[in-house]
């Protein structure tokens, strides 16, 4: 009997063929439910550098750190014929009959490509009555890298209710290609690797399609202090989708302006990277705002009217530097400050009308659980 198999991928980069049971059973019975949750992040720095094509020909470098909000799955089994999909957080739910394959035109399309996927690359084409919700901890287009969270969680969810042989860089992998090739969602590939493996990291998108995570061991202090002296506000408005175009547009036509200031982003990126492990946190937010610079000549959507206001109201109540997070032109917006003036800068931008609030990072990927019904 041929047994299907997927390409596994490896720490450094490499494929490694593992053979797939399609006449497995799931995990879990009627009477128990999977959870699964998968953190959001903020963008340090390095942002733009892991899209296609720039990372193909030059390698990207991005730091990021996941923070105290999740984007939320739950599964379980019907006893129907029926699947449902719903996402609390948008109101929107999605109820078809079981199909081995559902088209990605209609209703919720993220829940819909990963069980296309899961049934077809992981179960043999054998399909489950299911019940799929999902919530998340920030609105859409957030910069937060909520979408990508969310199609994690759900991979994580599958993972464990089929009992499947995927590690963190697995998950990863499989939950960029549903979201860039199946959904056809543009983005970048750092969303779904912060998600997949939680905390600090210094991460290689290299040519070859290889990726490396490079975990950060920073002192307890030093992340203590460069906590204190974040916050992060909303706009009240979605990211601009137009910015990523603009990059990938800027990287295809060698735009030399965009492609040498995403070469500036990189090298933040690392430069960063060794002012956190060094606990100065003075040069992170130097760095931070010479890379907001470099951000800004990418694409000429990275910011706004609206973003610009709310930049220069933070900068009048303490805060020393600042950064969209995510794409730009909308979005959460992370500023530095000195921890005693916190307090100070958070109160100026709340009454201002932007919901700002201090972070906490968090240490753990993507993870999940079963819980009784």
């Amino acid at each position: 009997m041929n047994i299907p198999a997927f390409l596994r991928t490896d720490s450094f980069g490499a494929k490694i063929a593992v053979a797939i049971d399609s006449r497995a059973k799931p995990r879990h019975t009627l009477g128990l439910s999977v959870r699964a949750r998968a953190p959001l992040r903020l963008g340090l720095a390095g942002g733009g550098t892991d899209l296609s094509p720039y990372c193909d020909t030059h390698g990207g470098a991005i730091l990021n750190a996941t923070i105290s909000r999740y984007a939320y799955a739950n599964l379980s089994f019907r006893d129907d014929q029926k699947l449902c999909f719903s996402a609390h957080d948008v109101k929107h739910e999605d109820v078809v009959p079981l199909a081995a394959e559902l088209p990605l035109d209609t209703g919720l399309i993220l829940h819909r490509a990963v069980y296309n996927r899961i049934v077809r690359d992981f179960l043999g084409g054998k399909i489950h009555a299911l019940t799929v919700t999902s919530t998340v901890d920030a609105p859409p287009g957030s910069g937060l890298g909520a979408s990508s969270a969310l199609v994690v969680a759900l991979v994580e969810a599958y993972r464990s209710a089929f009992s499947l042989p995927l590690g963190s860089y697995d998950v990863a992998r499989l939950a960029f290609e549903i979201e860039r090739f199946d959904a056809k969602l543009a983005g970048g590939r750092q969303d779904q690797y912060a998600a997949a493996f939680g905390g600090v990291n210094f991460m290689e998108f290299l040519p070859g399609d290889r990726v490396v995570v490079n975990p950060l061991r920073i002192s307890r202090s030093y992340l203590c202090e460069f906590e204190a002296s974040i916050i992060v506000c909303f706009t009240g408005q979605s990211r601009a989708s137009a910015i990523i175009q603009d990059q990938v547009r800027a990287a295809t036509e060698n735009d030399q302006g965009a492609v040498e200031a995403l070469h500036q982003l990189k090298v933040d990126a690392l430069e960063m990277k060794q002012a956190l492990l060094g606990g100065n946190v003075h040069r992170v937010a130097q760095v931070l705002n010479r890379s907001w610079q470099a951000k800004r000549r990418t694409s000429k959507s990275v910011t706004n009217s609206k973003v610009d206001e709310i930049f220069e109201l933070g900068l009048k109540n303490g805060a020393v530097a600042g950064k969209v997070s995510g794409a730009g032109g909308g979005g959460f917006l992370m500023f530095m400050t000195q921890p005693e003036h916190r307090y100070r800068l958070v109160t100026a931008l709340n009454e201002a009308g932007s919901m700002a609030m201090p972070v906490q990072f968090t240490e753990t990927g993507a993870e999940s659980w079963v819980v009784s019904r």
